[in-house]
């Protein structure tokens, strides 16, 4: 069983949780996520199976979107509402105009400090670990990018914790509750991030996505080829590069592949744009194009990830 499953997480269930589900539910051994939710958060999660889980990496450069609920006048120890309180300020002074004005402060590229309740580690250990130690490291900022910021509505203005809809698309390693503490801070009364859903993932949008309860009921009715999307309909997207018949083997043992054993190939790639290797029938690998360091002009296919079998 290999492909992808496109996941509503519920608010409420850890990323393993689900996968743990999935497991158990189509009786697969292997299987992963393309990029964590929060417990709390709900929307899109996009499950691997199979030699789909080595293809979790090339995912998660993807980008994402979010709703996300934020409200002012509350500043949280997680920049969300499984924290402690640790600041009030009384908001009713805030209204719609200052919120809309300040997003463009935080649309581009921007810095960003990874909050102590995130997965990345420190000396071996997850943030998070250290977090429920009371333990609190320097993180460096780091670069993400805010693409699009959108005020969808907002309710509560003129009492001390009105609350603000947001649309976002980012880049990955973007932390959703650390923008909206931020944006609070700016403003000079703090928010945090009370819920948030996520509406794409790549090319996995919100409305595809199937309910636990869906795949349960797919198990039963032995549906599956409806539930899990393959492998090459999920790349589709990569530039697609044939191989002749004489470079097969080649590829197959993850060689690099240069231009006499290309049959066809786009007419512009650039150095670092990732590919698909096809033979005349099915998938071989995604590779990385680059640049022979004796001639800059002429290029080569570098395997990342070989998938078909000699």
């Amino acid at each position: 069983m290999n492909g992808f499953i496109n996941v509503l997480k519920p608010p409420g269930m850890s990323s393993h949780d689900v996968v743990e589900f999935i497991r158990r539910t189509l009786g697969v051994k292997k299987a992963g996520h393309t990029g964590t939710l929060d417990p709390g958060a709900a929307g899109v999660l996009v499950i691997c199976l199979g030699t789909a889980t080595r293809l979790a990496r090339f995912l998660l450069e993807d980008d994402k979107e979010y709703r996300t609920e934020i409200t002012f006048g509350v500043t949280t120890s997680s920049a969300d509402s499984y924290g402690d309180v640790v600041a009030r300020n009384d908001a009713s002074n805030l209204n719609e105009n200052a919120v809309r004005s300040a997003l463009p402060v935080f649309t581009g590229v921007i810095q960003q400090v990874p909050p102590m309740t995130s997965a990345l580690k420190w000396k071996g250990k997850k943030l998070y670990q250290l977090a429920r130690a009371g333990i609190s490291v320097e993180r460096p900022e780091r670069s993400i990018k805010i693409y699009s910021l959108e005020f969808i509505c907002g309710t509560g203005w003129g009492s001390p914790n009105p609350r603000a809809l947001i649309h976002l698309t980012c880049s990955k390693g973007t932390y959703v509750r650390s923008l909206c503490n931020d944006l609070g801070r700016h403003l000079g009364y703090g928010a945090y991030m009370s819920f948030l859903v996520r509406t794409r993932a790549g090319s996995f949008s919100l409305k595809d996505s199937k309910t636990l309860e869906d795949i349960k009921n797919f198990r039963q009715g032995q549906q599956l080829k409806e539930l899990i999307m393959p492998v090459d309909f999920v790349l589709s997207g990569l530039p697609k590069v044939l191989v002749n018949n004489g470079a097969l083997s080649a590829v197959l043992s993850g060689s690099k592949l240069y231009l006499p054993g290309v049959a066809g190939m786009p007419e512009y790639l650039a150095e670092g744009d990732l590919v698909r290797l096809m033979g005349s029938e099915k998938l071989l690998a995604i590779a990385e194009t680059a640049l022979d360091p004796e001639d800059r002009d002429r290029l080569f296919f570098k395997p990342l990830c070989v998938l078909a079998r000699q």
